[in-house]
């Protein structure tokens, strides 16, 4: 009997598909010594469920899941058909994983307790942020952020298993779904992005260690809104427009700041006077997007201090929202007449 050793194809006939994420996930356990497999696990429930709301996504038009659904969530929004479901997706891959103890999502009111007094791990999600894009086949998105918990593991789910500051994620991430559906996610060692390849129904690692643009020339924000405004804001703006910056605003907060991340820009979306704590949720939206424009060189503020290091005293914590480009909102800040040196 010969026995050969392996050696790569040379032949150049089958090129190579890549990484997929669950390798990629394997390959990258050893950074968490403590957490025995179950943060890797839960990473592939999260992909698992972003596999069926794309596919739901996808086929909205074809099955009469666009639109609202007639009601509203906590948020006083009213609440689109993907919303609802989406929302159901993520919370029962997440139950049935066993790695997740409670679930903060934008959809409901209360935290949900999966009681699974086994479980180490609690997720603050925003199931489907932008959905109202959905009929007119705008870019969407999911944001979730992954906590450990802090009570002991078998005990009853506490205040402060839930409520901790963004410093304390173990990992955060969020799903594009667009003209292709990526991952991008971060453990507190670098960036990286996963693209569906929707015929092999797996994620490839497409876009390695991303690195923010230290500027760029791209503003995000809805200037329907300026009337509300402070005026430092609308300084900045100007000063945006006096340097030719692109406008680029899609509503969709995932998709605007994927978009800045990978080309250099800034998104903000400041207090107004409708909503002077700002709009966005600190802990399914800022909070997750923060620890990843960190991890890549970029910045994210409320406009007075670091969104990391914001205690939450309420689960819909709204707060303002400065992100991108380090030099852009260290400017932002600046015309702001904020302390942009404490961030930096």
């Amino acid at each position: 009997m010969k026995i050969l050793p392996y050696q790569p194809d040379q032949s150049g006939l089958a090129y190579s598909v890549g990484t997929t994420l669950d390798r990629f996930i394997k390959s990258k356990q050893r950074d968490f010594p403590f957490a025995s497999g179950e943060l890797s696990q839960l990473l592939r429930d999260i992909a698992l469920a972003s596999k069926i709301v794309n596919r739901e996504t996808n086929r909205a038009g074809l099955a009469n899941i666009g639109g609202a659904f007639g009601q509203t969530n906590v948020q006083g929004e009213e609440q689109q058909k993907l919303d609802v479901i989406a929302n159901i997706r993520f919370i029962r891959a997440l139950s049935k994983g066993g790695e997740v103890c409670a679930i903060v999502s934008e959809e409901e009111d209360a935290v949900i307790d999966l009681q699974n007094k086994s479980g180490k791990y609690v997720i603050a999600i925003d199931p489907l942020d932008g959905s109202s894009n959905i009929d007119v086949n705008i870019s969407i998105g999911t944001i979730f952020s992954i906590y450990r918990r802090k009570t002991p593991i078998g005990s009853p789910i506490q205040e402060e298993d839930i409520m901790q500051p963004g410093t304390e994620q173990v990992a955060s991430g969020y799903v594009l779904y667009g003209s292709s559906t990526m991952l991008v996610y971060t453990t507190g060692f670098g960036v990286n992005g996963f693209t569906y390849e929707q015929s092999l129904g797996e994620f490839f690692l497409s876009h390695p260690n991303i690195q923010a643009p230290e500027t760029g020339s791209i503003y995000s924000i809805n200037e329907g809104t300026q009337n509300d405004w402070a005026p430092e804001i609308k300084m900045y703006l100007d000063a945006c427009k006096e340097k030719k910056y692109a406008a680029r605003y899609i509503g969709s907060l995932v998709a605007d700041f994927h978009r800045n991340l990978l080309k250099g820009g800034i998104y903000i979306y400041p207090a107004t006077k409708k909503n002077p704590n700002g709009k966005l949720r600190l802990m399914y939206e800022a909070n997750a997007l923060a620890f990843i424009a960190e991890q890549a060189g970029a910045v994210a503020s409320d406009g007075n201090m670091r969104i990391l290091e914001i205690q939450p005293k309420d689960l819909h914590q709204r707060t303002p929202l400065f992100i991108g480009s380090k030099e852009m909102v260290k400017e932002a800040l600046s015309y702001a007449r904020k302390t942009a040196t404490s961030i930096i």
